[in-house]
């Protein structure tokens, strides 16, 4: 008898700016040879559309293999698009949101555009259209300030627990 096969997991990651999304995100990716990608940045050097992302999307899917995403997931709706294209495309999307203090995340920002006004205003247009996942969406919280062995704890444990749930 053959055993069932696991569907491809993606890992959903966001946050406030400075909260620890991407070396969260890299590291883990790094330690589990896991491929990863900030839509983020892609779409901002690409110049890419929201329908672009999600074809984008699509077409990493292909491959099978398990992913981190993180980036154009600030809203429900967001979120909602790209956890449908996952699912559409046999994958089980895993919702994690990184949650910091609004004092680390100001020193964190001061530190990264090297000035308070800057910082101030980059974290007040990211935060202004940013929306905290709701009870539905189901999402594994991380906090920012933990280390990374914690955090990797924390989503392997969150993972195994879907898993049983099923």
């Amino acid at each position: 008898m053959e055993g069932k096969k696991s569907k491809p997991r993606a890992l959903l990651i966001f946050g406030a700016p400075c909260s620890g999304k991407t070396t969260f995100s890299e590291k883990f990716s790094w330690r589990f040879d896991l491929a990863y990608y900030n839509f983020d940045e892609i779409s901002e050097q690409y110049r890419l559309s929201r329908k672009n992302v999600l074809l984008l999307i699509e077409l990493l899917t292909r491959t099978g293999k398990n992913l981190i995403i993180e980036g154009g997931l600030g809203t429900e709706k967001e979120r909602a698009e790209v956890r449908n294209v996952l699912r559409a495309c046999g994958y089980e999307p895993t919702l994690v949101w990184i949650q910091t203090d609004i004092s680390t995340i100001r020193l964190r920002m001061k530190r990264l555009y090297k000035s308070v006004s800057a910082a101030r205003e980059a974290y007040d247009t990211a935060v202004a259209s940013l929306e905290a996942p709701t009870e539905v969406e189901k999402p594994v919280i991380l906090s920012g300030k933990h280390t990374f062995e914690t955090q990797a704890r924390h989503i392997l444990a969150g993972l195994a627990d879907s898993e049983q749930t099923k």
